[in-house]
């Protein structure tokens, strides 16, 4: 706050102060008013900030089952108060530096500031100011003895360029013939649309969620009056043309030998009963991931997931999307699955379910929040030390993930599951933490799968990373237009979805396939897949 009271100070022009010291401490008083007044509201801020992200987390903690929706809703309206908040605070502070790393701003909040991370594949500029040739002294001859670089980031606002393509006609002297260029491909035949602004319509409806009504503004600003209606044109043909990268990305992580499962709902419009009110016209349907990941231990096979949409959630989506699947299956206790895991007449099943340590912990995690019982503590602490080896392994090849988890992970384990039915037997049946442990008990098979094949992870975190993008999109539009809408959603996030786990800016891959794509032979689209992409020079 002394930082605050000197800014005020300063900002007094010193020839303006009187000499009488009547009035030097009447200004005094009405300074340290100011600071006392600041000081109080940011404090306040801090206050509210921190009631607010407490309120968040506990709803975050809760957003599962029927009222899902709405928590999620309340979650939003609480980020975007907090989010006010932080501005309001940052004005309160403006004379601080923003994003200095040594600043000391006033408040807790402000002390995770930190500089900017700029990668150096970023276009730099160089303003070079010279001084001169003369000391503006003594008028002598200046020499270079070194100089003082500071960075300055800035934005070069996108712009709308029309690409003229002259076919040059020319006539032939001997026979006359008219020779002229073939016309070039366009990513969508007969349409306007290059690919770099298909790409940048695609990137911002599907994984900035900005819905094409608000990206028709965006470009009427840059000069080019494009209706939501082509746009939306412009994203089916798009989508059409990409079909064959989508279709191979599928059947290259739907081939994996151990995939990742998970899904989330998302509201849908019902066309057969919109005159019933906005309210009453809406269905649930359920977006599905399928992850293959095999960087943790250190597999061949390039990492991806397919998203899938089905207008409900009945057994019968997720068994026909893996009907061509086989392996390991890591998943939620969903029941829809179960038919998957079922033993077939020659003892062989199409899965091996493999449950995820990372739901069980989170069932102790909240009786723990809610009741603070020393049981659920020691569960807590009992599998955190299996996460231990966990994070000791990671990314080492499967073998040695294998025979790590059998000399150090094995004995844990065991020792959980003699502990947990010892506690079972002496708690109350029908309490949360009863629940907890039967969850856990009931498929202990599949809990401790983990410790006989070195492929398999602890838990399903990939799978539920690949589901925060549906879930941050459901902040900003209220529903998909239709069961078709939610198919196209899902073949878009699979698309760049697995270009971010290729490390790829998808924008970027998305325009050059596109732009590509027409000319590229059929049996060499294979090049073009995220995992094999690379920019043409």
């Amino acid at each position: 706050m002394r930082r605050v009271m000197v800014s005020v100070v300063m900002s007094n022009s010193a020839d303006s102060l009187t000499d009488d010291p009547t009035v030097l401490k009447a200004m005094i008083a009405a300074l340290q008013a100011e600071n006392a007044r600041i000081s109080a509201t940011l404090q306040a801020h801090e206050q509210l900030v921190q009631a607010l992200r407490l309120r968040i987390a506990r709803l975050q903690k809760q957003a599962f089952g029927k009222s899902s929706e709405k928590i999620e809703r309340e979650i939003a309206q609480l980020e975007l108060a907090l989010e006010d908040l932080l501005i309001a605070a940052a004005e309160q502070q403006r004379n601080e530096p923003a994003d200095e790393e040594d600043a000391h701003p006033a408040t807790t909040e402000a002390k995770s500031r930190r500089r900017p991370r700029v990668s150096d594949e970023t276009p730099r500029e160089r303003r070079e100011l010279d001084p001169g040739t003369c000391c503006p002294e003594c008028g002598g001859d200046l020499r270079v003895v070194g100089e003082d670089v500071s960075e300055l980031l800035d934005m070069i606002a996108a712009q709308m360029k029309v690409v003229q393509i002259a076919r040059v006609k020319k006539s032939c002297r001997r026979c006359e013939r008219i020779v002229q260029a073939a016309a070039p491909s366009r990513p969508i035949p007969g349409s306007m649309a290059g690919p770099g602004l298909l790409a940048q319509v695609l990137v911002s409806k599907f994984d900035d969620h900005l819905p094409l009504y608000r990206q028709s503004e965006i470009y009427a600003r840059m000069g080019a009056d494009i209706p939501d209606s082509t746009l939306l044109n412009w994203c089916g043909g798009a989508m059409k043309v990409l079909a064959p990268i989508i279709e191979r990305i599928e059947a290259e992580v739907m081939a994996a030998p151990v995939l990742h499962a998970d899904d989330t709902p998302i509201r849908v419009l019902d066309r057969s009963r919109r005159d019933r009110g906005l309210g009453k016209g809406i269905k649930q349907g359920r977006v599905w991931a399928y992850v293959s990941d095999q960087r943790p231990w250190a597999g061949a096979a390039p990492p991806g997931v397919v998203y899938r949409f089905s207008p409900d959630r009945k057994g019968e989506h997720p068994r026909r999307h893996l009907h061509g699947s086989s392996g390991i299956l890591q998943a939620d206790a969903y029941a829809g699955f179960g038919q998957l895991y079922e033993r077939r007449a020659d003892g062989s099943s199409q899965f091996r379910e493999a449950a995820c340590w990372a739901h069980l912990r989170r069932d102790f995690h909240d009786v723990w929040e809610a009741t603070k019982s020393e049981i659920a503590r020691k569960a807590l602490d009992r599998i955190g030390k299996i996460y231990d080896v966990e994070r000791k392994i990671a990314g080492q090849p499967a073998e040695l993930r294998k025979a790590a988890r059998e000399q150090h992970s094995r004995p844990q384990v065991d020792a959980f599951k003699a502990w947990a039915e010892a506690q079972l037997a002496r708690i109350p049946g029908k309490g949360d933490l009863a629940k907890a442990f039967r969850y856990g008990l009931s498929r202990w098979p599949s809990f401790e799968l983990f410790l006989e094949d070195g492929r398999i992870g602890i838990d399903n975190n990939p799978a539920e990373r690949a589901m925060r993008p549906i879930g941050v999109g459901r902040r900003n539009w209220l529903f998909a237009g239709s069961d078709s809408g939610g198919e196209t959603l899902a073949r878009a996030m699979t698309l760049i979805e697995t270009a971010k786990m290729s490390g790829l800016d998808p924008q970027a891959w998305l325009a050059d396939v596109l732009d590509r794509i027409h000319d590229h032979k059929i049996n060499r689209l294979d090049e073009l897949l995220p995992w094999n992409w690379k920019a043409e020079d």
